[in-house]
């Protein structure tokens, strides 16, 4: 067998530069690059490699490890699975820092490949810098902290272990229904080892991403339950957009006749003006949407997990002839919500039913019912959007405003805070791909750096990340990366003094509102009761090299709107809004644990109407 000698971490880049995926008969290449921090564990190994031979792959340098992780992993979100970015990082606080972006793409069903450094294998400069050292079990290191976070890990401790992680590695990052962050712990001494791989391992490989078809008995289990009901309401996510479906599901709806209501990742897949769109479901869902389903008799479920945000902590769905058919890749997902389980890929289970439906000429019993709920909210929505206050900015009227001007086309990126509830309610898409909304894990921190994956996916869209104060401040340290690769993304930051989202959710639920806004100390209270702090983003984006404005009038912020367009190099608007001015409702409930005592009598109320709340919700 021909062989080549090469250090393991060579190897492995020269592997991954060789990945690609196929699916419905055309080709990806896999692995567009890496993006890393390096330090004492992985600047000689990984380092080296990249310096001298990184064939086709790109390097960029990312400036916090989560940022860089979530960069990558808003990335392959964007390109529908089909593309990934690696990440590298040290040993020790460099490695952990990607353990929170690690978590989120894999519960969003994300790939992404973690390569962080790890302490020596040899054990013989024990212990090496930043090691952690566990007593009871030496084997133990930072790295095993993403053991519970990967569907995937591995640590190398021998060069030639490589060649079967990495083919365990490309199984899970390449599976529809079981992906999500990946994790390769390379100790530092054995990315530097070589040995003599074989010249094959490193040919072209191809990964066939094959469709999953419903069989002959699914499709007869889930047809007979469709035509037993009137009132179906179809529940679009994330799978949707991953399996290309969008076509498909607005030929089957129209078809049929039966509403869509769009969870957060599924969002865009129906444009917001189509007449079987009812909007949002859930928590963050339109009265029409939400109305809708007390009433609907079958949930359809289309690529969607059933979050509680999404089945409103299962209290959402009233009927009590209301049952679930869900079509997703993945059995784990697909049997929630004690559903009939459809496990096949969406766009073959939406051709494969639409067929046999129409042979059954099957019409729901839909009268005016969605035409009248859709305009009222349609109605809902040009009200909040126009919503103006003499002593400020109302958050709803500035999504209005940013709606209107923004192109059609452009993407927009969000995680976090009260702007998800906002945006999955009155957001207005026209094109699929134009909203980004990390919500399986509602990391706060990912907006930026989402921004710049999306950017990076898609350079010819315009991307705007709509951020909260406290989100920012949590990380924005891609904005840099951004200016130094290149990547215009354009941050919409929503100034209203700190985390008004659960400062929200914690008076609606008895407090006074306690350790949420960002105030001075009182020395009265010695609480953070005083002030709001008066912080200038602008000014700390600028320091960067981003093009920055501020607004306190809609005036202000249709002209910064207007110049950001123009702009070549990251931009920054700084917009002051009044806090408490979003959304919230409209037939919806999300539970929380509420103390069963406590000195405040409103807390005793909050907790006497989760409890009514508890008893309507379904139990399976």
């Amino acid at each position: 067998m021909k062989t080549i000698r090469l250090t393991m971490a060579q190897a492995l880049l020269k592997f991954l530069d060789n990945q690609y995926v196929s699916i419905d008969g055309k080709e990806y290449k896999f692995v567009q690059g890496i993006m890393g921090i390096f330090g004492h564990g992985n600047v000689t190994g990984i380092g080296e490699a990249l310096e001298q031979d990184p064939g086709n792959l790109i390097f960029i340098q990312g400036k916090n490890e989560q940022g860089m992780v979530h960069a990558a992993a808003a990335y392959a979100k964007q390109k529908n699975r089909l593309s990934i970015f690696a990440c590298t990082s040290s040993i020790g606080p460099g490695a952990l820092n990607m353990v929170t972006a690690a978590a989120t793409a894999t519960v969003n069903r994300i790939p992404v490949l973690l390569l962080p450094g790890d302490h020596f294998a040899c054990r013989q400069p024990d212990p090496v810098l930043q090691q952690i050292e566990d007593p009871s079990d030496y084997t133990i290191a930072a790295t095993d902290a993403f053991k519970p976070v990967s569907k995937y890990w591995d640590r190398i401790v021998r060069p030639e272990q490589l060649m079967s992680a990495l083919v365990h590695a490309m199984r899970v990052l390449t599976d529809p229904a079981d992906t999500g962050a990946v994790t390769l712990a390379l100790p530092q001494d054995v990315q530097c080892e070589a040995y003599d791989y074989p010249v094959e391992f490193f040919d072209k490989r191809v990964h066939y991403i094959d469709r999953r078809p419903m069989t002959q008995e699914v499709r007869e289990r889930a047809t007979r339950l469709i035509l037993s009901k009137k009132k179906p309401l179809i529940i679009a996510g994330g799978g949707v957009h991953y399996s290309l479906a969008t076509q498909e599901l607005r030929e089957f709806a129209e078809t049929f006749q039966i509403p869509v209501a769009e969870t957060q990742a599924g969002k865009s897949a129906l444009p917001w003006n189509h007449p079987l769109n009812v909007g949002g479901i859930g928590v963050t869902g339109s009265l029409s949407a939400n109305l809708l389903a007390k009433e609907a008799d079958l949930i359809i479920g289309v690529g969607t997990r059933y979050s509680d945000f999404t089945t409103g902590s299962k209290a959402l769905f009233q009927n009590p002839e209301a049952e679930f058919l869900n079509i997703n890749i993945s059995p784990f997902d697909a049997m929630k919500m004690n559903s009939t389980m459809v496990v096949a890929d969406a766009k073959e289970a939406l051709i494969a039913l639409k067929k046999v439906m129409e042979s059954q000429n099957y019409q729901t019993a839909y009268q005016d019912e969605i035409q009248t709920w859709k305009e009222r909210w349609d109605q809902e929505v040009d009200r909040l959007y126009q919503i103006e206050r003499e002593d400020g900015l109302a958050q709803t009227r500035v999504l209005g405003v940013i709606n209107e001007l923004i192109d059609k086309n452009a993407a927009v990126v969000c995680a976090a805070g009260s702007l998800p509830g906002d945006l999955h309610r009155l957001w207005r898409c026209e094109e699929p791909k134009t909203y980004h909304m990390e919500y399986g894990f509602s990391c706060m921190g990912y907006e930026v750096s989402g921004a710049l994956g999306v950017k990076m996916a898609d350079p010819d869209r315009e991307v705007y990340a709509l951020v909260g104060d406290g989100s920012y401040m949590m990380l924005h340290s891609e904005l840099l990366t951004s200016i130094q690769e290149g990547y215009k993304i354009n941050v919409l930051l929503f100034d209203n003094h700190g985390f008004q989202c659960i400062h929200n959710l914690q008076r609606a639920h008895g407090s006074e509102g306690f350790g949420n806004e960002f105030r001075y100390r009182s020395p009265e209270t010695n609480r953070l009761t005083g002030d709001y702090i008066s912080i200038d983003f602008a000014a700390h984006a600028r320091s960067f090299g981003a093009k920055t404005y501020t607004a306190h009038t809609v005036e202000e912020l249709q002209a910064a709107l207007e110049a950001a367009k123009k702009e070549k190099v990251s931009t920054l608007i700084d917009i002051k809004v009044l806090p408490g001015t979003n959304t919230d409702g409209y037939e919806s409930w999300w539970r929380v644990g509420v103390a069963e005592v406590s000195k405040s009598e409103k807390v005793q109320k909050a907790y006497a109407k989760m409890q009514e709340h508890v008893q309507k919700a379904r139990e399976l």
